[in-house]
């Protein structure tokens, strides 16, 4: 209906009679809802139809059993409500969700009333608030039961439109699950996956990515995961080998969410997982794939958290695999790279030790601590190299990092707003001050180190560890004579013994020592 018209209908004032006609008592009520509909298109007739009240009587009407009523019914309001959130959170709140679900259900074999209600889904799905009301129906089983019948590329993707949102739901996910949508998505990965028509590629990414996405609920994920002898996790990890990047990316990406808990970490690494995705690592070196690089990392950084796991996969070869990836100019790449090998490491001191005299590894790691855009890989980075140090307990490993230039980055990280970043930098510079005081003295002094740590004692908001941890490595600190003269200079003395009566026992305990060293020693 043209500009010209609708302004006509809205002068006339008929849009008020409307509301009259629309009782399910009213003979025209289907053509006066199409007519609404027809209105409602244009974008500044959706206003004036709110205010004639026309909201109510047509969410009445969606109980009616005519199927062109029900259908002009839904066009009318879809067209109103159109990318209004407000208006859809209303329809919300006055309970259509379940009722076009029910219609869903009854008219399955009435293609427009089908696609009516799907464009309905896509749309509520969008908010917050409808999740939980889809989550109280059968939507999960009605879609997956119309998902079945459907041949047609363009009708899939409808429905894929509303479970990928509707997904988004952990409960909604499991009842996805347990209708069966898994096995559906499954056949569609192995019909499409050898095609090159751009229809069957769209309809693989969006079925693997969709299954993905079910697993990131932790019930719904424990259940595909059945102890491991899940039909569908076997499935997924099929696609691991496999020559599609596709296939690749969402069987990696499945894998680090199947190694959410340790046990499903323990039994994957037991049966050879790690194996393959190396294999699938080592196809990606050369110009590889940045998504599948990312997610076979992400696997191997999740399946390294449970400490049973970390000998297994170093004596794998796993560091070797990561390694190759140093040279990687990709953020999240490089983020990946560096959560993997601290996982690896931690508590793990031959690993730790081996990595820690590895020049080149150090060296890029410190050039990553200067990475001042990507504040993740400047982090993991620092971590990363206090771990070398905290793990390794290696004099080489320290000789290693200071002659990288990595010491004035340390003494940095003790200074991050970070309690947990703070704590490893203190804990490794104080192993560095204990084991080779000597080798990192200048860089200690010209990094300011002492001054950081009056800062850090003197300051009433840094928590108890780090106050602790500071004074065990000023006390390491008087070993050197230009460090120690820098503590004298400071007044240390004031600071401390204020600390003797501070609440956490060990702190005031650490203060008393500190006070006895300090005043021996001056």
């Amino acid at each position: 209906m043209d500009t010209e018209t609708s302004e006509k209908i809205q002068a006339s004032g008929i849009l008020q009679l409307f509301a009259s006609l629309l009782t399910p008592q009213s003979s025209c009520k289907a053509k006066v809802a199409n007519i609404i509909a027809e209105v409602a298109k244009n974008e500044f007739m959706r206003i004036p139809c709110v205010d004639a009240g026309l909201i109510s009587p047509l969410v009445q009407l969606l109980n009616s059993k005519d199927q062109e009523v029900l259908l002009q019914t839904g066009r009318a309001l879809g067209n109103i409500c159109y990318d209004s959130h407000s208006l859809q959170a209303q329809l919300i709140n006055m309970g259509v969700i379940p009722t076009l679900v029910k219609l869903l259900g009854i008219h399955c074999q009435n293609a427009a009333l089908t696609e009516m209600c799907l464009v309905a889904f896509g749309n509520l799905a969008e908010l917050e608030s409808s999740k939980e009301q889809f989550a109280s129906t059968n939507i999960a089983e009605e879609l997956v039961k119309l998902f079945k019948k459907q041949i047609e590329h363009d009708k899939r993707e409808m429905i894929f439109e509303v479970l990928a949102p509707l997904a988004e739901n952990d409960a909604i996910k499991l009842q996805l699950v347990e209708a069966g949508l898994v096995e559906c998505l499954l056949e569609i990965v192995q019909q499409k996956v050898d095609s090159d028509k751009e229809d069957d590629i769209t309809e693989l990414k969006t079925g693997s990515d969709l299954m993905v996405l079910l697993l990131l609920g932790d019930e719904s994920m424990q259940k595909l995961f059945e102890g491991g002898k899940g039909s569908v996790f076997q499935r997924v990890l099929s696609w691991i080998p496999s020559n599609n990047h596709q296939l690749q990316l969402a069987g990696a990406l499945a894998i680090a969410n199947f190694a959410r808990n340790d046990g499903n970490c323990i039994h994957m690494v037991d049966n050879g997982i790690v194996e393959k995705l190396m294999d699938l690592l080592d196809r990606h070196v050369e110009d590889g794939n940045v998504t599948v690089q990312h997610a076979a990392l992400s696997a191997l950084r999740n399946l390294a958290i449970p400490v049973i796991n970390k000998a297994k996969m170093l004596s794998a070869g796993v560091t070797e695999t990561v390694l190759k990836f140093l040279k990687s100019e990709m953020p999240p790449v490089q983020f990946k790279l560096l959560g993997t090998l601290r996982m690896l490491i931690d508590a793990q001191a031959e690993a730790a030790e081996q990595l820690g005299k590895n020049v080149k590894l150090v060296e890029r790691l410190v050039e990553w601590c200067e990475a001042k855009d990507h504040a993740g890989v400047m982090g993991e980075s620092n971590r990363l190299l206090s771990a070398l140090i905290r793990h390794s307990k290696s004099k080489d490993v320290i000789k290693t990092i200071v002659q990288s230039g990595g010491i004035k980055h340390l003494v940095t990280m003790a200074t991050s707003e970070h309690v947990i970043m703070q704590n490893e930098a203190l804990v490794a510079l104080a192993l560095i001050a204990a084991l080779e005081l000597g080798t990192a003295e200048k860089d200690l002094e010209s990094a300011k180190l002492v001054q950081i740590l009056h800062r850090l004692l003197a300051d009433e908001r840094s928590a108890p560890e780090i106050k602790y941890n500071s004074m065990v490595l000023i006390c390491a600190l008087m070993g050197s004579e230009s460090l120690h003269k820098e503590v004298q200079d400071l007044a240390f003395l004031d600071v401390v013994s204020k600390l003797r009566s501070h609440e956490n026992k060990s702190v005031a305990q650490q203060a008393s020592l500190t006070e006895q060293r300090l005043t021996v020693e001056s």
